[in-house]
């Protein structure tokens, strides 16, 4: 007998996370210099000025706040920072930073010019946040040895550094914090085109054969995210593969057509505009429950059963993004494009169909 199996809410293919089916192919799919790097014109364009402007004078490049949505590239964009600057790039995240040795012994190791990369910054600890105040903006570590009224303070010296933070939380950091930081720049969900080339890319480096159309239907559902993108493209090898060993081709021919990428993600139970069979149960589990709403985030949260950050974290930004979804003071309504998209009537309208 098959049982009905209770929704994934941690592994979703659609996640914008990174997450361990990542790990093996994300590095090598990173790019490394600006040529290389697909999107996001604007940012990629100011860099590379105050990069090259940093460089004709022989100086450090300013320190730099990423932020946006998770899967955008932020981590991939130090890399290249550092790259382009001809510097060692060092990597932490602000969680594994739990005391303020930690964070002293990361800056006292670093090199002339050197890239640290804190990945969410926003994470940091008030007091190893403080720490990076006079390392920012002096380019020194104040340390106090001894304690009680024999306490003395020492300055040590560090070499000319760039911090680049990233956050998907750029309301959370603090504001001392964020005003050091010369260069901020936030980075947007991508568009089906880049997304297309990113895939198209990502093909090459993983000797995938995919055709145009194949490429634009899988970026088409990708939220906008490369990170889903990439995975997205690995499902669709498996299912394309599988699919053409079945019908007696080799398994080295297989190429993703729109039919294959189609296939694969129907079978994925991911729709046209990218929402996944947990999203669609979110929407429909207001509309079957609570009328469409207004239904408060804890109510949503119980019928689900999931918790209500993860609700208000993970699922209703894209949600909201796409109108589906709406705040208002009494609680979550479903929009009627919501209603559309589920293939449903919006309260209070009629059809016509048998007038």
């Amino acid at each position: 007998m098959v049982r009905n199996m209770e929704p994934d809410f941690e592994n979703r293919i659609i996640a914008t996370e990174y997450s361990a089916q990542d790990e093996p192919t994300e590095l090598s799919l990173r790019p490394r210099a600006f040529a290389e790097y697909i999107g996001q014109s604007k940012v990629k364009d100011n860099l590379a000025v105050y990069i090259q402007a940093a460089k004709e004078r022989g100086e450090s490049l300013d320190h730099v706040l990423l932020y946006g949505p998770p899967g955008l590239g932020k981590t991939t964009l130090a890399g290249i920072i550092a790259n382009e600057m001809g510097v060692h790039f060092r990597v932490t995240s602000g969680p594994a930073i739990e005391k303020q040795g930690d964070l002293a012994a990361l800056l006292t190791n670093l090199g002339e010019g050197d890239v640290l990369f804190i990945d969410e910054i926003h994470r940091l600890q008030r007091s190893v946040e403080e720490i990076l105040y006079p390392a920012m903006e002096d380019g020194a570590l104040d340390i106090i040895i001894g304690k009680g009224p024999s306490a003395r303070s020492i300055r040590l010296d560090l070499p000319h550094f760039t911090l680049v933070g990233a956050t998907t939380r750029a309301g959370q950091l603090s504001a001392p914090l964020r005003d050091r930081f010369g260069v901020i720049l936030r980075l947007e969900l991508y568009s089906p085109k880049d997304l297309a080339r990113i895939v198209t890319r990502s093909a090459g480096i993983l000797d995938i054969a995919v055709t145009p159309e194949g490429a634009m239907e899988l970026a088409s559902r990708s939220r906008g995210t490369p990170r889903i993108a990439n995975r997205l493209l690995r499902r669709a090898r498996d299912f394309a593969q599988v699919l053409n060993s079945e019908q007696g081709n080799a398994a080295a021919t297989c190429e993703i057509t729109r039919e294959s990428a189609n296939n694969a993600l129907t079978r994925l139970e991911i729709d046209h505009m990218g929402l996944d069979n947990i999203d669609r149960m979110l929407l429909r589990s207001m509309v079957d429950s609570f009328n469409g709403g207004p239904v408060g985030l804890e109510t949503i949260a119980a019928a689900i059963g999931e918790e209500a950050v993860t609700i208000e974290d993970v699922y209703e930004p894209y949600l909201m993004q796409l109108g589906f979804l709406q705040r208002t003071p009494r609680g979550r309504c479903v929009s009627p494009a919501g209603y559309r998209h589920l293939g449903l009537t919006p309260p209070g309208q009629q059809t016509f169909d048998n007038v």
